[in-house]
């Protein structure tokens, strides 16, 4: 195993009493912003992480307005307008590029006050790394299982025996989680019934703008170009395909190539300059939504504790909401256990909502149906605007947590 250690940052805190600590299992997304916001909130940090580098994947992400918002209330300067690309204008079109509808965003991040960003995964990482500086970041740590102690505390066992202890430990290991895994025993995934592909790649066209967002939606498949800025584009496509099939895919770019041939010339061509080793093939997976997140000194955050398909783009801000908010349940707290239960209060229905819209628009947008397909483009279409402004800008707003609400105490 290799321990990261930058150059150190004073933590946060009141100062009184011993110092508690804060176990992460994963430095993904929400790992490192759970991280930061503990340490904020006057916790000693250690942070472990089952990859031998830190290395994101060649995609990108849209850290929407409500994540912002969670990350700007730390208080702690990390401007990810400066590292990717604000959002200008999202349009959703059909496959040969006719306007469908253009989503009043801007509108709703104008009133809102907060940004969006486009951002590769790779930058957001980045930043979130430089926010945690001085927080121990151990790689190829693979967590096993954990033990609650007669103490209170929490001992998490790694795959070469080696052992950490703690006050709190939280489960931020993604969508293969072994936290979750020994909290609720084995669990079947959901597929989506597609695949994705995924690729950044540097690119130019006079139908990509910058700030842009730009939906083409077709028969059973759907494409995205993302501005990343910098002369960067973040695009994504998917295609309906059976489950055994898109979890072992072994096409190549010609067979992307032909899923999107006679589409927009603009998504043909980000396709066509992509190298295909560039290409990324991923399912599209979610699973039944898990009602009690934690026990004891333990808790899950993001895809850990609600994976969710990518439909609304709100998956990785879910994970930034999610942290934010653990931090905050967890500053000056006496009872960490009454704690991680009031966060997981706080956080349950907003994730249950967003988990269960994005499956739904999701099966939705992929109508491959004859009969279906239009109804989809018209539904969307004529979808009455203040509906759509008042559906959009509740994801959108970031639910702040009410100082001073009091804390349950811990369930059986």
């Amino acid at each position: 195993m290799t321990t990261l250690r930058t150059d150190h940052r004073t933590a946060g805190g009141s100062g009184r009493g011993p110092r508690r600590k804060a176990l992460v299992i994963g430095a993904g997304i929400g790992g490192l912003t759970a991280a930061v916001a503990l340490r904020a909130a006057g916790l000693d940090v250690e942070v472990y992480e089952r990859a031998g580098e830190l290395r994101a994947a060649g995609s990108g992400l849209s850290v929407m307005s409500n994540a912002i918002a969670a990350l700007d209330s730390l208080g702690l300067g990390i401007d990810l307008a400066k590292r990717g690309s604000v959002l200008e204008s999202y349009h959703v079109r059909t496959a040969r590029g006719r306007l469908i509808r253009e989503f009043p965003f801007p509108e709703i991040i104008g009133r809102l006050g907060t940004p969006s960003v486009l951002i590769t995964r790779s930058d957001l990482q980045q930043a979130l790394l430089d926010a945690a500086s001085g927080i121990p970041i151990t790689l190829g740590a693979q967590a096993v299982a954990f033990e609650s102690e007669a103490d209170g505390g929490v001992r998490v066992r790694f795959a070469d025996g080696t052992e950490a202890r703690g006050d709190v430990l939280i489960g931020a290991d993604g969508f293969n989680s072994v936290v979750r895994r020994q909290l609720t025993g084995p669990e079947e995934s959901m597929d989506s019934g597609y695949i994705c592909w995924l690729a950044v790649v540097p690119f130019s066209h006079p139908h990509f703008a910058p700030g842009s967002v730009t939906h083409y939606w077709g028969s059973g498949s759907r494409f995205g170009l993302v501005d990343m800025g910098g002369g960067r584009l973040y695009w994504w496509g998917t295609k309906n395909m059976p489950t055994e099939e898109s979890h072992d895919w072994k096409g190549g770019k010609a067979d992307v190539q032909r899923a999107y041939a006679g589409w927009a010339d603009v998504v043909q061509e980000a396709v066509r300059v992509t190298p295909e080793e560039d290409i990324l093939a991923v399912p599209s997976r979610d699973r039944v939504f898990l009602e009690r997140w934690g026990e004891g000194p333990v808790t899950l955050l993001g895809d850990a504790a609600h994976p969710m398909l990518t439909s609304l783009g709100q998956g990785s801000c879910m994970a930034i909401e999610d942290a934010v908010v653990l931090g905050r349940r967890l500053a000056g707290a006496t009872d960490l256990p009454a704690a991680l239960r009031r966060y997981e209060d706080d956080r349950r229905e907003r994730t249950r909502a967003l988990v269960a819209a994005s499956r739904a628009i999701s099966t939705f947008e992929q109508s491959e149906n004859p009969v279906r397909r239009p109804v989809r483009d018209a539904y969307f279409k004529f979808l009455p605007k203040r509906r759509l402004v008042r559906t959009l800008e509740s994801a959108l707003t970031y639910p702040a947590v009410t100082p001073g609400r009091p804390e349950p105490k811990e369930r059986p």
